[in-house]
């Protein structure tokens, strides 16, 4: 069952197409991993979801909603995190979270918080100001930011950035548990190939703005004769022989 459908988008920036006619589905309890090179749109198709940014023609259905005209009750079920935007310095991780929280009107938001605070390893750590810390734990606390509402989707750009081995390894872990325990769908930036590779269940690779392959990585090493994600990268994107 599809929960997020992107037929025939484009966006243009000062006559240059960001995105063109990018179509995909996502699907309940599918991890789909974005590649492409700096600059070829996947953050702007993020922010197209999000409906940050308006599309120059194309339409986004999420939960079989127009996102136009049904934007703030879907993005009620969604959330978000990116290695490229901070949560506010001033305040604590618990107070971070709490407002969060309370936006989103999450049911018994102090249980809440302490879970998503232990999850990522931060909840020792919830009373100090966030300016104190490191870029690293400063993503978990996106990441455990972006799991406060308990979305039925996440969208992550580069969500792994910055993060020690150890803890991007039980970052992808939850992923794909919650994936399998409660069908959460997940659209996924990464530089990563490897990560991606193993975290994904399908993915679509765009180069300025076009898709250029898509499907199960699987397949698609097999399809194009490669070892990995990596070949596949260089040998599509870069013409690589």
């Amino acid at each position: 069952m599809s929960v997020l459908r992107v037929s025939g988008l484009s966006k243009v920036f000062d006559g240059i197409y960001a995105l063109k006619r990018v179509s995909f589905e996502l699907s309940r309890g599918e991890i789909l991993g974005i590649l492409g090179p700096n600059a070829a749109g996947k953050t702007t198709l993020i922010h197209l979801i999000l409906g940050l940014i308006t599309a120059t023609e194309g339409m986004i259905e999420v939960f079989g909603k127009d996102l136009r005209e049904n934007r703030r009750e879907i993005l009620r079920r969604i959330n978000f995190a990116s290695n490229y935007v901070s949560l506010p310095l001033s305040l604590t991780p618990w107070e971070n979270l709490m407002v969060y929280a309370l936006m989103y009107e999450v049911n018994n938001p102090l249980d809440r918080c302490t879970k998503v605070l232990t999850q990522f390893e931060l909840y020792n750590l919830k009373n100090i100001p966030s300016r104190r810390l490191s870029s690293g734990q400063m993503m978990r606390l996106s990441l455990a930011k972006a799991m406060i509402n308990n979305p039925e989707i996440l969208l992550l750009d580069e969500p792994t950035a910055g993060l020690d081995p150890e803890i991007a390894k039980k970052t992808r872990q939850l992923l794909k548990r919650l994936r399998d325990e409660r069908g959460l769908s997940v659209l996924y930036t990464s530089h990563n190939l490897w990560e991606m590779q193993e975290v994904s269940d399908r993915v679509l690779l765009l180069q300025k703005g076009e898709v250029k392959v898509e499907g199960p990585s699987g397949e698609l090493v097999g399809k194009y004769g490669v070892q990995s994600l990596e070949e596949l990268f260089f040998k599509v994107l870069r013409h690589e022989p």
